[in-house]
């Protein structure tokens, strides 16, 4: 069973509360997973949109920003095929489609037929989409150490631990 992590000091969340209603009005059941759920589905809730306001500043969308970091990532000379794109984007193809129409259009990435396989197409970063992406990404970094800059590096090590071996457990 999970237990509430407000101090007695501090003032119950919003997931503090809905679990004192739960417990009253359902104490036979052990809602103490909302606890920990409720809470990153909150986290996640008030992130997103301070995430996305950076990629704003520097003309991208959410999905934008990510092609064009799986781009930038994989090294020099920066392609993929549209199908790897999408398995390091986590989207689908048809959406994929879409996001390299908008870039292809802003001038940050290219599509060309592939040289190993001619029926295959290669997207490519531009110059221009490699400039955009270091200063997006830059911000970006610099954006998340700001949201991250009230925890400890113990707490911050700690918090990266679980969750990376609970997102292991969930993708197995």
């Amino acid at each position: 069973m999970v237990t509430s992590v407000s101090s007695s000091s501090e003032k119950p969340d919003h997931v503090a509360r809905i679990l004192q209603e739960w417990a009253r009005e359902r104490p036979e059941l052990d809602s103490s997973p909302v606890g920990v759920i409720g809470r990153l589905h909150r986290l996640a809730n008030a992130l997103t949109p301070e995430l996305v306001q950076v990629y704003r500043e520097h003309g991208l969308t959410e999905g934008e920003f990510d092609v064009l970091a799986a781009l930038r990532r994989i090294g020099e000379p920066y392609e993929r095929a549209p199908g790897e794109l999408a398995q390091n984007t986590m989207v689908t193809t048809g959406a994929m489609t879409k996001r390299l129409d908008r870039l292809v259009e802003a001038g940050l990435v290219t599509r060309r037929v592939s040289d190993a396989d001619g029926r295959g197409r290669v997207v490519a970063l531009t110059p221009k989409g490699r400039e955009v992406i270091d200063a997006a990404y830059t911000a970006h970094i610099a954006n998340e150490h700001r949201l991250l800059a009230h925890f400890t590096d113990d707490e911050l090590g700690t918090l990266e631990t679980l969750l990376a071996g609970w997102l292991r457990r969930i993708e197995a």
